[in-house]
């Protein structure tokens, strides 16, 4: 496996000689990603989440409050102690100001503890787990581009609508996938469905034959894929061999640009799918895309477009506060209305969520695309309420000990 060396950035290096040096010393801001970068979530973010966050700093001028903005990178390896050991040895040895969590909620999980630990932002933004802004919330941590629960209210009561009522669930067997579950079955049940049977699949699996043959024995209509990465699109590309989206419809209950261009519109069209952000929403999307495009050669992920609008988010509080203070700097955070390339309409809510518009999307047919990248029409767009729930019905600590 290819080693994602930790380092700072070498093409950020002018300071800002408008501070005095006092103050700058003191508000040194660095901003540290960790995320997947080798394995099967790498495209999900990884360096294409790096070219993302590197194009924010420059897009807000390289330096806040009269400092260089410094970046630093680590690959977790999927492994949850990797994570947030990285974290605090950041926050203890390179005075770490915030931190980008990329792919997999159990590393994000254990990451949110040390945010918690060290008292310094976390966003998370490629795990799904919507207890991180639920029962396992921090005064520190945010949530940016989706959770399992609008995931789920919006894929799983798309398929229920249009007849899709017995469900069987191939589940990432840890966080993420349980909680995805979850969420998709309370949405599946609220609406008149059944859940007739679920497997757990271990991450990175090669071979997903024995478990799809148990989706099939069942006799469900719907195959509710609960995972995401290389596992959603090798589940997908084994359903084709063994003929099972004739006789079962695939649910895509995460997925991302990535997938369906790896899978193809031939193997994906007709897929419906919930998405926080597309490339081809608008005229601020696309011209993020854009720029984009001309340095990676891809299009961008909703993950890839939401590190891009945390970093600017997060950069955008420093200076309001006029400090890296972390307290100081949440509080302009949830002060905050987010109108960016990313959402015209966002806000951080007490829980920590940053709550947003969704859209359900259809992966179209051969046929319906105009080129390269144009897989999706919209179906529907959620508000943020409707998609994450409200505020009043949060399990966060936080939230109910302010009521």
């Amino acid at each position: 496996m290819k080693k994602f060396v930790t380092r700072t950035l070498p093409w950020l290096v002018a300071a800002s000689l408008v501070a005095p040096a006092a103050q700058a010393a003191g508000n040194k801001v660095v901003i540290g990603d960790i995320d997947d970068m080798s394995g099967l979530y790498a495209d999900v973010i990884g360096p294409g989440g790096v070219e993302a966050v590197k194009m924010a700093i420059e897009d807000f001028g390289g330096t806040v409050l009269g400092n260089k903005i410094e970046f630093m990178v680590s690959d977790h390896q999927n492994k949850p102690d990797v994570g947030a050991q990285k974290f605090r040895e950041w926050a203890d040895r390179d005075g770490v100001t915030m931190i980008l969590g990329g792919s997999n909620t159990g590393v994000s999980l254990a990451m949110n503890n040390a945010a918690k630990e060290k008292k310094i932002p976390f966003i998370a933004i490629g795990a799904a787990g919507a207890s991180l802004t639920g029962k396992d919330c921090t005064p520190y941590t945010i949530h940016y581009v989706y959770d399992t629960t609008s995931l789920a209210n919006g894929t799983a009561k798309t398929m229920v609508s249009q007849g899709g009522k017995t469900w069987f669930f191939l589940t990432a067997d840890y966080a993420f996938g349980t909680q995805l579950q979850e969420a998709a079955t309370k949405v599946v049940e609220a609406n008149g469905g059944k859940v007739v049977g679920a497997v757990r699949v271990p991450l990175s699996t090669s071979d997903f034959s024995s478990y799809l043959l148990q989706a099939q024995n069942s006799g469900a209509q719907v195959l509710g894929l609960a995972n995401a990465g290389n596992d959603f699109t090798n589940s997908m590309k084994a359903a084709d061999e063994f003929g099972i989206a004739s006789t079962m419809k695939p649910a895509a209950l995460l997925a991302f640009l990535s997938d369906i261009h790896s899978l193809g519109l031939k193997s994906a069209g007709g897929l419906y799918l919930t998405t926080g952000w597309y490339w081809d929403l608008n005229d601020k999307t696309r011209a993020f895309a854009k720029r984009y495009f001309a340095k990676t050669q891809r299009e961008p992920t909703m993950n890839q477009a939401g590190y891009y609008s945390a970093t600017l988010t997060y950069l955008n509080a420093v200076k309001a506060a006029g400090t890296t203070d972390s307290d100081k700097v949440m509080a302009e955070l949830h002060k905050m209305k987010i109108d960016d390339m990313f959402t015209s309409n966002g806000k951080i809510r007490a829980d920590g969520l940053m709550e947003h518009d969704m859209y359900i999307m259809q992966v179209k047919k051969p046929d319906e695309s105009k080129g390269p990248w144009d897989y999706y029409k919209l179906v529907q767009t959620m508000s943020g309420e409707e998609a994450f729930g409200k505020l009043s019905d949060s399990a966060c600590p936080l939230v109910t000990a302010s009521h």
